[in-house]
């Protein structure tokens, strides 16, 4: 109990200190955010209305703590554009890009896991190579270009998939998967090779064990040592680097969804930072901070309870 309540208040202060983080860096951008907001035109008591109305007036700290006190009620403050509250806003965008990030995921474990069972079965020989080679290209390798590369051959020469667009799902469910499926694999086409490669290096140790030699001495399949017997204790560092590449994807989909026109999370912090509504801004970083911290906590709990041992250091410790 003693470590989960540590694991607790270690995500407590983590997100307060994200929070605190995010609050500075929008506070400290270059140039006076009212007259920005208020355009060339506004006259001094316009831009000192629109300063008291913000907070602006007040100390650092105190606008701080207003915001967090607010932010920790659900109230992000609102859209000095649209006048929209910034968690509707949110809330109203983020089933696309919680979808692209599920998508994404799918794929990138349908990718990483055969590959990387295979290379370490085939340890050092030419498929092994072959796979490793191809993989340390495709890491190299940004996904807006292979985002680009995607709509060029199967948008515009094949014509399978749809360049841009976006289709609800509770409108049509197969034109909604048929609209991820370019935006999902030039996410998972980087991220694969990660999980690859650490599998393929805890299996590699896995398959030295003597429980799988005597799985082999009785005359078992190798396919079903591979994935029955050695894929899940070597599936421990996979589990914990698929939940910190979410944050890697939640970062890449503001690229990704203003690319292929999806109206996610980034594409709406995208569009407000051009528009310079810090309010909208500095709700949309928290929000995707805070998801990743959480989605990390998560898997850190997953992963204890996958591993009993993890409770036992991390309570003795």
């Amino acid at each position: 109990m003693r470590f989960y309540a540590r694991k607790v208040l270690r995500l407590v202060l983590v997100v307060i200190a994200v929070a605190a983080l995010t609050f500075l860096m929008v506070s400290l951008l270059p140039g006076d955010i009212a007259y920005a907001i208020a355009g060339q035109d506004a006259s001094p008591q316009e831009i000192e209305q629109l300063r008291e109305e913000l907070g602006l007036n007040k100390p650092f700290v105190v606008r701080f703590f207003d915001w967090l006190l607010a932010a920790v009620q659900g109230d992000l403050g609102y859209s000095i554009r649209t006048r929209e509250q910034v968690m509707d806003a949110i809330l109203a965008r983020l089933p696309v890009t919680v979808e692209l990030v599920i998508i994404s995921q799918i794929i990138t474990v349908l990718l990483a896991v055969p590959f990387g069972v295979l290379s370490a079965y085939r340890n050092g020989r030419l498929l092994d190579r072959i796979v490793s080679s191809t993989a340390f290209a495709m890491i190299s390798v940004p996904n807006f270009v292979f985002a680009l590369l995607l709509i060029f051959l199967f948008s515009l020469r094949l014509g399978w998939f749809p360049a841009t667009g976006y289709v609800p799902i509770t409108e049509d469910f197969w034109a909604n998967i048929h609209s991820f499926i370019l935006p999902a694999l030039s996410l998972a086409l980087v991220e694969w090779v990660g999980l690859m490669r650490v599998l393929r290096s805890d299996m590699i140790g896995v398959l030295q064990e003597d429980y799988i030699a005597m799985a082999r001495s009785k005359g078992l399949p190798n396919t079903y040592i591979l994935f029955r017997h050695a894929l899940r204790p070597a599936s421990f560092t996979l589990i914990t680097l698929l939940g910190l590449q979410i944050g890697t994807v939640l970062g890449g989909s503001l690229i990704t969804e203003t690319i292929f026109a999806l109206p996610g999370l980034g594409r709406l912090l995208v569009e407000n930072i051009y528009a310079r509504d810090y309010m909208v801004v500095q709700g949309c970083i928290l929000f995707i901070a805070v998801a990743y911290v959480v989605i990390n906590f998560i898997v850190d709990m997953l992963y204890s309870v996958l591993d009993p041992r993890i409770r036992v250091e991390g309570a003795g410790g």
